[in-house]
């Protein structure tokens, strides 16, 4: 397998994507309090095949992020969802587009593991809410899936619900790991290894006396080799090396896109601004073919509502969208995004996983 030391993000190899700047920690953790946690699944299986070349493996996992680290069913956070192409097998998003509220960690992790990450969900939010279901309603869980089983051997089922409870409780503010980790451990993007990628803005309007943060992390798993505007990015030809070509078996694919910010945005404007998540995935390559499933979950830390409440009216601050600072969350919401999807191939490791499969990383090459 390959070392980590030539990987890193995609400024780390001498590229900058955008005008705005990143955060410190160029992560969605630069949005204050948000969190992220992840469980990695890496070894073979028990296999149902009696020869070498069909080899079960687990390369899969499961990725949470919280929008703060506080109790999140207790003090909800403002949230949207807009679904590019809907070939995906999503949980809870009906409620938050109704509701237009987020209740609760959001978990990324393979086509399959949906039941077993959403039951896992819902026991760590039983367990720390005792009222659900009991003195109060029920809870809303939001799952985003992405299939990886060119890698993983998917119908082994290997996610457990205690895999989403691990993940949970993993999650910090630090700089969130990127790659070949979590839910993106078994995921392919334009035929090279992809997986979690992150990146964040700073939002700042020469007429606004503050600046507010907007970060994105996506779980990448689509797109052809012949899409990838490697151009973009890269002054070097990587095709020419046999060793470091990508696979072209795999086609279609999917991407979740979770998009933080502190900014005091109404669900509405999440919306707006969770569109332009589209912009980003398209000038890397993607055209949001017909078997991918292309879905952003957006949600503001600010104004949280709280679940108990006496008051039968709300006063909350929020952004005018005819503000000219507008139209910077939506260029920094593209940028992040595509900055993201970009670090999750130069971040990810060539990997290794079932019927002796290898997908090759992004090979290094500075500009």
């Amino acid at each position: 397998m390959e070392s980590h030391h030539t990987r890193g993000k995609v400024r780390q190899w001498g590229i900058t994507i955008g005008r705005l700047p990143t955060g410190p920690k160029n992560c969605i953790t630069d949005v204050d309090d948000v969190r992220v946690g992840h469980v990695t699944l890496d070894f073979p299986l028990q296999s149902d095949h009696n020869d070498d070349e069909h080899q079960d493996y687990a390369c899969t996992g499961v990725t949470a992020i919280l929008p703060h680290g506080g109790n999140l069913f207790r003090e909800k956070v403002t949230a949207a969802s807009y679904v590019i192409n809907g070939f995906g097998k999503t949980t809870g998003l009906v409620q938050v587009n109704e509701l237009g509220l987020i209740e609760a960690p959001i978990m990324l992790t393979n086509t399959f593991s949906v039941p077993a990450v959403t039951q896992g969900t819902l026991q760590y939010m039983l367990e720390t809410n005792p009222e659900i279901g009991e003195t109060t309603g029920t809870i809303n869980i939001v799952v985003g899936e992405c299939n990886d089983s060119y890698l993983n051997s998917i119908r082994k089922l290997s996610v457990k619900p205690e895999h989403a409870i691990e993940a949970i409780r993993r999650a910090t503010n630090e700089q969130a790991a990127e790659g070949a980790v979590g839910a993106g451990k078994g995921m392919i993007c334009f035929g090279y290894k992809g997986g979690i990628g992150s990146s964040s803005r700073i939002v700042k309007e020469e007429t606004v006396d503050h600046s507010y943060t907007i970060g994105s992390l996506v779980l990448t798993n689509f797109g052809k080799k012949e899409e990838f505007e490697l151009k973009r990015y890269l002054r070097s030809n990587i095709y020419g090396r046999e060793a470091d070509s990508p696979i072209s078996t795999v086609t279609d694919g999917s991407i979740i896109i979770v998009l933080a910010t502190d900014a005091p945005l109404s669900d509405r404007q999440l919306g707006r601004i969770a569109k332009r998540c589209g912009i980003g995935l398209g000038r890397t390559g993607s055209h949001f073919s017909h078997g991918s499933g292309d879905i952003v979950i957006a949600f503001s830390t600010t104004n949280r509502t709280p679940h108990f409440s006496q008051k039968h009216v709300e006063i909350r601050e929020q952004l005018r969208d005819d503000h000219p600072i507008m139209n910077l969350f939506f260029t920094a919401a593209a940028e992040a995004t595509e900055e993201a999807i970009v670090n999750s191939l130069t971040q990810a490791v060539t990997t290794r996983g079932r019927n002796q499969r290898v997908v090759p990383a992004l090979p290094y090459f500075p500009v």
